[in-house]
């Protein structure tokens, strides 16, 4: 290992922050209302990076772009998102999160309101990347909420906060079409930076102030993050299978449009959006994946999720002429995916309780690179030939998920809660 990550490893094994040390001593169960709020403020912030794809039409007619240009809009959202999971997730380890969490909201409002002001074409552009890079403030609240939750109830509460997060960016269409439809498409990002304005203040007076025991420099904390990378099995082994799953999930929801706009159903843009509560369903695993994994059965529930992933693909693929059998598709697949991604997550947080916010930049980074390539090939499929070409590739993908994972069956073995795999070689 080079030098500079031997160095960045080192600062791995500090001892806890005083917010995790001070949970840990707690008797309290986290409180319900917080959690919720927590799951609120992911789905939330996640959102902001697709309301943009429903409205690309009526953008396009409105800054005189064709529409091949207004489709660069959801790519500058993206680059944004990849560029916060890689430099601002970070610093949910060395800064104190409560002030760091509701500054980012209040520069994520800043920037939905330049897009909802946006003279041109490139200021909303500009703006986009922006909002995209700053909503990645629920890849920092997902492990504030890791840390706040007792060990006995850790699995639970990242469930359920990563079901905010499912349903954010599933309503996320339905929303921004039926507010477009109302008031036009600047209410959209209007209405948006007011919640991320209101969320700021309220996560500002109800979370707890946990200041950083052993503070980490900003140059450090990003290169532990391929320190953890390269020492840790376990989280090598949640970033292939997190990534593939999610590769699965953004097969499935960037070709749907294109299977339900034309022939046998020929929806309009209205009722394309609504399939997306369908897969809101999958928010539904989330508290279970999470209780199988206190139990310590995380393991093999993870297994029958990826199982699940495969036998969706066999229910979307008759979806092409069955409506009935394409809305079960949906929910079972957003099932296995929701439920899968709740196991990684709790696996992944147990390697080191300092350096959660570092784990969600590897493994966030990854997955959400797997939905990249798998909404890429999902298009070319479709385009040369039609859906069975895209759920052949779901298909596939998903038997890759559980070649590796029977491949790494060993390396998944889950520590005690709260204990990294190196604390347990010292045990």
């Amino acid at each position: 290992m080079p030098q500079d990550l031997a160095t960045a490893a080192t600062n791995l094994d500090a001892a806890p922050t005083a917010g995790e040390a001070a949970n840990t001593h707690a008797a309290a169960r986290m409180p319900r209302g917080l959690v919720a709020l927590l799951a609120v403020a992911s789905g939330a912030t996640v959102a902001n990076l697709y309301y943009i794809q429903p409205l690309l039409n009526t953008v396009a007619h409105a800054l005189g772009v064709s529409d091949g240009t207004a489709g660069l809009l959801v790519t500058c959202a993206q680059v944004g998102y990849v560029a916060g999971l890689a430099f601002l997730v970070p610093l949910g380890d060395i800064m104190e999160r409560r002030r760091l969490i509701s500054t980012i909201l209040l520069g994520t409002a800043v920037a939905l309101a330049v897009c909802a002001a946006a003279p041109s074409f490139a200021v909303l552009a500009a703006a986009l990347l922006g909002a995209g890079a700053l909503s990645v403030v629920a890849q920092i609240v997902v492990p504030l909420a890791s840390t706040l939750a007792g060990p006995e109830e850790r699995g639970q509460v990242v469930g359920t906060v990563m079901s905010g997060l499912l349903v954010g960016i599933l309503s996320a269409r339905t929303l921004a079409g039926l507010i477009a439809q109302l008031g036009g498409w600047r209410l959209v990002f209007a209405l948006a930076a007011a919640a991320m304005l209101v969320l700021s203040l309220t996560l500002w007076r109800m979370l707890p102030a946990m200041p950083q025991a052993e503070p980490v420099r900003y140059r450090t904390a990003l290169r532990s993050v391929l320190a953890l990378i390269a020492r840790e099995p376990v989280l090598r082994q949640r970033m292939a299978l997190g990534a593939l799953g999610f590769g699965c999930f953004s097969v499935l929801w960037t070709s749907i449009a294109f299977l339900l706009g034309a022939h046998p159903y020929g929806y309009d843009e209205a009722v394309i959006g609504l399939f997306g509560l369908a897969g809101a369903a999958g928010a539904l695993i989330a508290p279970v994946a999470g209780r199988l994994t206190d139990q310590g059965r995380g393991r093999f529930a993870l297994g029958g999720f990826l199982a699940t992933l495969l036998v969706s693909w066999g229910l979307l693929a008759l979806g092409k002429s069955s409506l009935i059998a394409l809305i079960v598709g949906i929910v079972v697949l957003d099932l296995g995916v929701q439920g899968a991604q709740i196991s990684n997550q709790a696996a992944i947080y147990r390697l080191h309780a300092q350096a959660r916010s570092r784990l969600t930049t590897a493994y966030m980074v990854s997955i959400f690179l797997g939905g990249i390539i798998g909404s890429t090939l999902s298009t070319t499929l479709y385009a040369a030939d039609g859906w069975s070409a895209v759920c052949w590739l779901g298909a596939g993908l998903s038997t890759l998920a559980l070649l590796v994972f029977g491949i790494t069956w060993r390396v998944g073995h889950e520590a005690p809660s709260g204990q990294s795999i190196v604390d347990q070689a010292r045990a």
